[in-house]
């Protein structure tokens, strides 16, 4: 049974920076609106919740102060100097006179105001036509001691609250009572007042068991069939016990109360949303800025592999892409010249194991040839013509001779061996051997030093194989006078820098052309007549190993000259 182990595809560079950027700027954004949202919903709850208990208690606190003033009215009337017209059955009628005009003035607080007497007929009333009517109440629903006086609540039916007091004479003897009929669709009023859209209020009573409802607004019995949420009223700390055991309820649909949570958690989305989107926009050219380059550094890769010539990207982007970019030029250039130098070590060494192989067999020939030469040369009796081809003999034996022995050292260069030297006295001496040849074709040589300003001294050391570094400038050198014609100009000049120092050899000849310093460091490359092109190739070996440069650039001399320079460092690594 083999079981398959699926991997993710990896994500770029550009998707893992977007994406960290996106995480870096939702996450603590959402965290922060995840806290905000719920701190805020409680908040917001606790505060619908005060608010619904507060209008409860304003509710209750104003019906409270509605049957305050009923019973404070009808005790006092009860008492009023008129009331006792009941004792001869208001004949005058000054008593019903007043019940009316009471009626009148509270405009429709009380549906009714009558006084009975003793044997519960109407003696006077508001109402002429009630007058003479025997009225008889239920057993009441609650009596109260109100102001040192009884008052009585009769059961409220119709939308309609009688309330009596006693009329006593001045012997203090009962001889009527005060009914006033109190309007109950105030109190319901009062409710419709205190709810507002979705929610529904109640008068409970907490004397019943069951806690009946005194009076309702329209939707109570529905929103409460729901079990929404509720706000119960609480008593106030006056220090004294309510006259009336009531309470009022006030409840509202939950999504009515949890509306402005919604609001407020779709605004939050909203804003993360907001977030998000502008996060994008943000984030996704800084990542396209980062990666560019890197996608440019990995087509310059695959292009260089095929075409190494192809040019290295521009360097921009964040600083460390830039460091990246130029490491990578320079890794670039670095395998150019390993890959350069490789080439050319490997055409030397063919070059030095053909030599090294024809060396015994072809010196051992030349030098029969050249002591052959010598006897001849040394013969008396041996013509003119025969003395010039002896000579020519012995010139020729000896021309390649040496051509073997350059062949043979181009391919096994000793090490260097670095040691300090005055650059100014060696190039002095490389120039002076060479006077004199370029004094025959009358080219004018001549040696310059440009030192640093607080080098007093006349001397610029460097740490270099003098043999070797005087074998380049005299391969440059002679280079420059046999391509030179009559009356040529050569210029060594020696320019010191703070860690390395350049030698310059310029000349106004006919220079090198573009097509030509791509191969003239190249061995057997050569465009002077007669020459083996091995004498700029062993240079340029002789400089890699002092772990310096050697290029050709423009003329310094004349526009159509040559300047061949030589970089080299004025100490060595130490490992």
């Amino acid at each position: 049974m083999q079981i398959k182990l699926w991997r993710l595809k990896p994500l770029s560079v550009k998707k893992l920076l977007l994406i960290g950027f996106l995480l870096t700027a939702l996450l603590p954004m959402l965290v922060v609106t995840v806290l905000a949202f719920y701190q805020a919903r409680t908040v917001l709850r606790e505060e619908i919740s005060r608010d619904m208990q507060t209008r409860a208690n304003a509710a209750l606190s104003e019906i409270d102060n509605m049957m305050f003033e009923r019973l404070q009215n009808v005790v006092s009337w009860s008492r009023l100097e008129v009331m006792q017209e009941v004792a001869i059955h208001d004949i005058d009628k000054r008593l019903s006179n007043f019940l009316n005009e009471l009626k009148v003035s509270y405009r429709g607080v009380y549906r009714a105001l009558y006084v009975v007497n003793t044997q519960n007929i109407v003696v006077a009333s508001s109402d002429p036509s009630q007058i003479g009517q025997t009225v008889t109440h239920n057993q009441p629903w609650m009596q109260i001691n109100f102001a040192n006086h009884s008052v009585t609540l009769a059961p409220l039916a119709q939308q309609q609250l009688p309330i009596a007091s006693e009329i006593q004479d001045v012997n203090l003897q009962t001889i009527g009572t005060l009914w006033v009929v109190f309007d109950w669709q105030y109190i319901e009023n009062i409710l419709n007042n205190t709810s507002n859209q979705g929610s529904a209020a109640a008068l409970l009573d907490k004397n019943a068991p069951d806690e009946s409802v005194l009076a309702q607004t329209k939707d109570w019995e529905k929103i409460t069939a729901a079990h929404d949420i509720s706000a119960h009223s609480k008593v106030s700390n006056m220090g004294t016990a309510p006259i009336f055991n009531w309470g009022v309820t006030i409840t509202q649909y939950r999504s009515v109360v949890m509306a402005p949570v919604h609001r407020m958690g779709f605004i939050f989305l909203f804003f993360l949303a907001v977030t998000a989107v502008l996060a994008t926009m943000l984030a996704t050219p800084l990542a396209r800025n980062i990666t560019r380059p890197l996608v440019r550094l990995t087509r310059y890769a695959h292009g260089f592999v095929r075409a190494s010539q192809a040019a290295l990207p521009p360097a921009d982007g964040p600083s460390e892409v830039r460091a990246l970019t130029g490491a990578f030029g320079k890794m670039i250039e670095d395998l150019t010249r390993s890959k350069e130098n490789l080439t050319r070590a490997a055409k030397l060494a063919v070059a030095g194991e053909m030599a090294a192989a024809m060396s015994h067999e072809i010196r051992t020939p030349l030098g029969i040839l050249r002591s052959s030469a010598q006897v001849l040369a040394r013969e008396k009796n041996l013509s003119a013509e025969g003395q010039e081809v002896a000579a020519f003999i012995s010139t020729e034996t000896e021309r390649l001779n040496k051509l073997v022995s350059t062949l043979v050292d181009s391919a096994r260069p000793r090490a260097p061996e670095f040691m300090p030297h005055d650059m100014v006295s060696l190039l002095e001496h490389a120039v002076a051997m060479l006077r004199m040849q370029a004094n025959k074709k009358d080219i004018s040589l001549s040696f310059e030093v440009h030192a640093l300003k607080e080098n007093v001294s006349k001397q610029i050391i460097v740490e270099c194989d003098d043999e070797q570094i005087t074998q380049v400038v005299l391969n440059l050198l002679l280079n420059a006078i046999q391509v030179l014609p009559e009356g040529g100009m050569a210029v060594v000049t020696l320019y010191e820098a703070m860690d390395d120092v350049i030698i310059s050899v310029a000349d106004n000849g006919s220079g090198v052309s573009e097509a030509q310093k791509a191969q003239i460091f190249d061995p057997f490359f050569t465009q002077r007549p007669g020459g083996i092109g091995l004498g700029l190739a062993v240079s340029k070996q002789i400089v890699s190993t002092h772990f310096g440069t050697l290029a050709v650039e423009a003329g310094t001399l004349a526009e159509t000259g040559a300047d061949f320079r030589v970089r080299l460092p004025k100490q060595q690594l130490r490992t």
